[in-house]
């Protein structure tokens, strides 16, 4: 972008500046810190100019929004059309709660709905079983059967509303819940619009929620999407997530880093499956973290798009722009929030979400201030939602695309995180000798990402510890007595109803229905057919999540016996 006798002339500016100009003014005021990083310790120098991003080519590397290689963003308008989605998680107890707290969220100005379940729903349990006594409906929605989505839905017409499920192991049992439901509402399935999460490489990586083994698992996640290319084309069978790569302690690379090469691996299973990348790639979504180093996760989502770009290109043959077009929800972070003086958290999440935004996220959910101490209440559940509101109509964020492209710093930052990605990327590809998939695979089986993780977490802890990292209200400016805001709590019979009705649904459903349905299942997971259909139909005869998962643990194993978790 500049020439090389500009370049030149500017470094010699640059250290006539320093000499003369900021040496002084360092020597008599000194500075705040010895050195200055990001979140995830990424060095930042004082200033940053031209010859910071002197091999930069404005047209391959940042190019125009909506276009290859859409660093700039994916769509030609961005905001400027229409605002991200605002896609706040919700809920708790039971499916009559979590559908009061829907109807409370789209009453509010809320433009998605996202689902968040109970641990026994997550682990394919039903609520009468032995492990799941104490844990109904905690810290999600308890569904049992497609007697709880249809309550869950009540009033709702999934032909109308884009809803996300953030669930995993189990992830396929919910889907075939929603596409019954939109059967029985009469929705063609081809209208359905959401995001089931349903990303176990990252559950193997991260956040430890799993059934059966890393293999099968992943031939279960390709089932959804082979069905959904042909059942369910405006629905996401796969939400690629770092959100919890990050909250398990990754730094913004790592995150970045594993998630692609997630994302990518999905990608070759499904092509080794004889599906087209031009069928599969556009059905992926992925799932980013954003932190305070406000920089740093602008810089990381932009890096994100390109990346997946290239390498969806020039490794996969990639054809459709729809195929190279990364597109990704936000979520602000958790880690991040403090019990102590929890209103500071009401500023946390808003840099964290005006991250996103200047990221050029397509939907985003706001973390509520009170959820260090609980489940989020109402009334910080809507100033998380005002929260977003503000930055897309008052801010003006939202006016113009891509903000701070452009910016020595954000562009130097971009590709400092671009290259480092790329280096892990490619690194996991050798690790399966030319497949991401299979380097996922070892790498799960060596504890390669559970090694990086920790150590990154680590050495975070250790800067907190030491004052070098800053958390307001924790390790400075810290009160006695901090005001604790009245917060939500499940009522102690949620389990109890929750049990009822699982008790009214087996005893009014046709058990020899079930049983046949049953038996369908275990055919097709014999036979090594795409299991969707099979699911669909049990659910509708109201088998229940535990029986239809027990399927799967018979044939292939229960791992969380293999990984010593009862």
């Amino acid at each position: 972008m500049y020439d090389e006798d500009e370049l030149a002339a500017i470094r010699e500016a640059r250290e006539e500046w320093e000499a003369e100009t900021r040496d002084p003014a360092r020597e008599r005021f000194g500075e705040r810190k010895d050195r200055f990083a990001t979140v995830s310790n990424l060095g930042v120098d004082d200033l940053y100019t031209p010859d910071d991003v002197a091999d930069l080519d404005f047209e391959s590397d940042l190019g125009f929004p909506g276009e290859f290689p859409y660093t700039r963003g994916p769509y030609p308008t961005m905001y400027r059309g229409r605002t991200w989605t605002m896609r706040q998680f919700a809920g708790f107890g039971t499916a009559e709660e979590t559908n009061e707290r829907f109807h409370f969220l789209v009453e509010n100005g809320q433009t998605g709905l996202s689902t968040a379940f109970d641990m026994p729903s997550l682990m394919g349990k039903d609520s009468d079983d032995p492990l799941s006594d104490g844990e109904v409906g905690k810290e999600g929605v308890a569904v049992d059967t497609l007697r709880d989505m249809e309550i869950l839905f009540d009033g709702i017409d999934v032909g109308e509303v884009s809803t996300s499920f953030t669930i995993n192991p189990s992830a396929p049992v919910v889907y075939a819940m929603y596409v019954a439901l939109a059967d029985r509402q009469d929705v063609p399935r081809e209208e359905i619009r959401g995001t089931l999460q349903n990303d176990m490489l990252k559950e193997f990586i991260a956040q430890k929620e799993w059934v059966i083994p890393p293999g099968p698992s992943l031939e279960l996640v390709t089932d959804t999407v082979e069905f959904a290319a042909e059942e369910t084309p405006k629905f996401h069978p796969i939400s690629v997530s770092g959100y919890h790569i990050r909250e398990a302690g990754s730094t913004a690379v790592q995150e970045l880093a594993f998630t692609l090469a997630d994302g990518f691996a999905y990608v070759e299973d499904a092509l080794e499956r004889g599906m087209d990348v031009d069928e599969v790639a556009p059905l992926l979504s992925f799932f980013f973290n954003s932190h305070n180093s406000i920089f740093e996760e602008v810089a990381k989502f932009r890096a994100a798009r390109r990346i997946y770009a290239r390498v969806m290109d020039e490794w996969y043959d990639a054809e459709r722009d729809e195929s190279k077009r990364l597109k990704f929800h936000t979520q602000t972070a958790g880690q991040s929030l403090t019990a102590q003086q929890p209103l500071n958290n009401v500023v946390r999440v808003t840099i964290q979400a005006l991250a996103g935004v200047l990221g050029g996220t397509q939907s985003l959910h706001t973390n509520s201030f009170d959820e260090a101490l609980a489940l989020p209440g109402e009334e910080a559940v809507r100033v998380a939602l005002r929260t977003q509101q503000i930055i897309a109509e008052e801010s003006g964020a939202a006016d113009v695309i891509d903000p701070l492209g452009g910016s020595f710093f954000v562009e130097s930052l971009t590709d400092e995180v671009e290259e480092e990605a790329m280096a892990y990327i490619e690194e996991i590809r050798e690790m399966g000798e030319g497949s991401v998939r299979d380097g996922v695979l070892v790498g799960i089986e060596q504890g390669y990402f559970h090694r990086e993780i920790q150590g990154a977490s680590y050495e975070y802890q250790e800067r907190v510890e030491e004052g070098e990292e800053i958390v307001v209200g924790v390790n400075k400016y810290a009160s006695e007595g901090d005001s604790r805001p009245d917060i939500l709590t499940v009522d102690e019979d949620t389990q109890e109803r929750q049990l009822a009705r699982l008790a009214e649904v087996k005893e009014e459903r046709d058990d020899d229905a079930v049983e046949a349905a049953l038996d369908d299942v275990r055919a097709a997971v014999e036979a090594g057919e795409n299991v969707m259909p099979s699911l669909v139909e049990a659910v509708k005869a109201y088998a229940t999540m535990g029986e239809i998962m027990d399927v799967f643990e018979a044939k292939h194993g229960s791992y969380r016996e293999t990984a010593g978790v009862v």
